[in-house]
């Protein structure tokens, strides 16, 4: 994913959400709703959280250092599980207890009956827009994955971040409608209640989806299957390398994947052949995967005789390996 299509999708986000925001607010002093101080609420806490994933973007851009080697890409990661932890609390946790509390103290709307609803739709068409514009900047960079993969799969947290937040926000529009609707047409203020209840329990789902997902990212996850077997094809198709003993990957950051792997060469007559070699099967592996920027390629000679005396004829396990001597 693009830094720039992520931060015009966190951008369009922050903008509608701040609007947004300002007229629930309004209308919540105008009526007394709790459905739209839930709803008012639920966009500050969005609009904090674009303003964490742009802080997060623009830390994570600063340059390596030796106590941070690696640079500081996973920053995006952290912010994203702090966006999570905001949608838990002052989203979701509040509004359940706002619904529990009307609930137990049921107000009527007997004021600016009409505020709440133009508010409201109005929302839902500044909230589409800012929708529409993370879509497609997703569908850039999505191919052909399915939206739930994608948000699963996607290294980059922002646009699944700000994904599922302007979809829970248009649903949580329409949660607030139906409450503060049938609340006008019955003058029963459990009504509004429920709709803040609904928005509670939707904004805490996305936010455990949220943790779930970036705890991931922050734990360290490898290159998908596809890019492995792009990477293992471009170690083996020249004639540097007989094959690969072993080899692992880590996303060091969402554009900065680590290749480490053990290859298994031809005997080589002089250290600078070699060398050679091995920058080629570099070159290889950045044409075949332009993320993969810290690669480490161990030289080894394989040998199939070693590998069966080390396991007793059987096959090499992963926590055995000697020098020359493959795993499997």
């Amino acid at each position: 994913m693009s830094a720039s299509g992520g931060t015009k999708a966190i951008i369009a986000a922050l903008l509608a959400n701040v609007g947004i925001a300002v007229t629930k607010f309004v209308a919540f002093l105008l009526t007394g709703s709790s459905s739209m101080l839930a709803e008012s609420i639920h966009s500050v806490a969005d609009s904090g959280n674009q303003g964490l994933l742009l802080l997060g973007g623009r830390r994570a851009r600063r340059a390596a250092t030796p106590q941070h080697p690696f640079g500081y890409g996973r920053e995006r990661y952290i912010y994203a599980f702090i966006v999570s932890i905001v949608l838990f609390t002052v989203g979701g946790l509040f509004a359940l207890y706002e619904a529990y509390h009307k609930w137990s103290h049921p107000e009527a709307i007997t004021a600016w009956h009409w505020v709440p609803v133009a508010v409201l739709l109005a929302a839902i068409v500044m909230e589409s827009f800012s929708f529409r514009t993370a879509i497609r900047e997703s569908n850039l960079v999505r191919g052909g994955q399915s939206w739930v993969r994608f948000i699963r799969r996607a290294k980059a947290p922002e646009l699944p971040v700000v994904l599922l937040e302007d979809f829970g926000a248009l649903i949580g529009l329409v949660f607030a409608l139906f409450g503060v609707g049938l609340t006008l047409a019955t003058d029963d203020g459990r009504w509004d209640a429920a709709g803040t209840a609904m928005i509670g329990v939707l904004l805490v789902a996305i936010a455990v989806v949220l943790a779930i997902e970036t705890k991931s990212l922050l734990l360290g996850e490898g290159a998908e299957e596809s890019d492995v077997t792009a990477i293992s094809r471009a170690v083996t198709d020249g004639p540097e390398v007989e094959r690969i003993i072993h080899m692992k990957t880590l996303y060091l950051g969402p554009e900065e994947l680590m290749v480490a792997a053990k290859i298994a060469v031809e005997p080589c007559e002089s250290a600078e052949e070699l060398a050679r070699g091995i920058n080629a099967v570099e070159a290889r592996i950045r044409a075949a995967v332009p993320v993969a920027r810290v690669i480490y390629l161990e030289p080894d000679i394989y040998s199939a005789a070693a590998a069966r005396s080390a396991t007793g004829g059987g096959e090499q396990g992963p926590a055995a390996d000697p020098p020359g001597v493959a795993e499997h």
